[in-house]
């Protein structure tokens, strides 16, 4: 099983580190700034093999090439989008696999947010690297991509299994949280956490990961065919696409 550390980075962003033990492998997910992660490494005598990029966005690859040029890394990105991950050594396509020691994970591509937009999903681990394209409570805003793309992007992590632990790169849920209960203020099981997400972020606690069934229950992003939200938005009968980006438009606009 992988050791899985998270380490905050930035304003709100999270960098994982990915630790297989059998073999000693080790990644990084999204590595925002080097240093953290250079001084995490060296704290448990870890050795840096592998950079993992879910898109090219700064404040997810903006330390790749010092890492690289510390510790001599492969960075692995998407085919895609191989012209703007900086130092990119493997390209992946949609369903590829990538090996971390006796770990596995399975590119998807998730578009939305961005183009080029993908997710690393290590199944026996029950772990998803979704970036910005699922937060808990929250999804990614649409830079490149459009409602339609991301709404098939969800649905194919919403398809996952349910035990699966979402680990998104941002501490976002207060504020997703406070957005989610003005679109379905009858959602009992959303105002339970909702409260355990206000007493974490009270103690300076992580919210993140979460687990994917409790995004099913309670993320409107993932929730379209919830009939509260359809009355409350106005928009019974239409395709989940059309009230996810009704959702998603709110959410743009939003300053609660």
């Amino acid at each position: 099983m992988l050791e899985i550390l998270q380490i905050p980075v930035l304003e709100d962003n999270y960098v994982y580190l990915l630790h297989e033990p059998g073999s000693g492998a080790t990644a990084a997910v999204d590595p925002a700034v080097a240093g953290p992660v250079l001084e995490a490494l060296d704290a448990r005598g870890w050795r840096l093999g592998h950079v993992l990029n879910t898109h090219h966005h700064g404040d997810h690859v903006g330390g790749n090439l010092e890492l690289k040029a510390a510790t001599g890394c492969t960075i692995v990105g998407a085919a895609g989008d191989r012209h703007r991950i900086p130092g990119i050594d493997v390209a992946l396509k949609d369903g590829e696999e990538f090996r971390l020691g006796s770990a596995s994970a399975r590119m998807l591509d998730v578009p939305g947010h961005t183009s080029g937009h993908v997710a690393f999903w290590f199944e026996d681990d029950a772990a998803l690297f979704c970036g910005d394209t699922l937060f808990a409570l929250g999804c990614g805003r649409l830079f490149e991509g459009s409602a339609e793309q991301m709404w098939r992007s969800l649905e194919r992590l919403r398809a996952l299994p349910a035990e699966t632990k979402v680990f998104c790169a941002h501490e976002y849920t207060q504020a997703n949280a406070r957005f989610a209960v003005t679109i379905e203020p009858g959602n009992v099981a959303l105002r339970e956490r909702v409260e355990r997400v206000e007493a974490l972020r009270r103690e300076g606690a992580a919210t993140v990961p979460s687990i994917l069934s409790e995004e099913l229950a309670t993320n409107p992003f993932l929730r379209p065919e919830s009939p509260e939200i359809r009355a409350r938005l106005g928009l019974p009968g239409v395709p989940e696409v059309e009230v996810f980006a009704e959702i998603r438009r709110r959410k743009d606009v939003f300053r609660g």
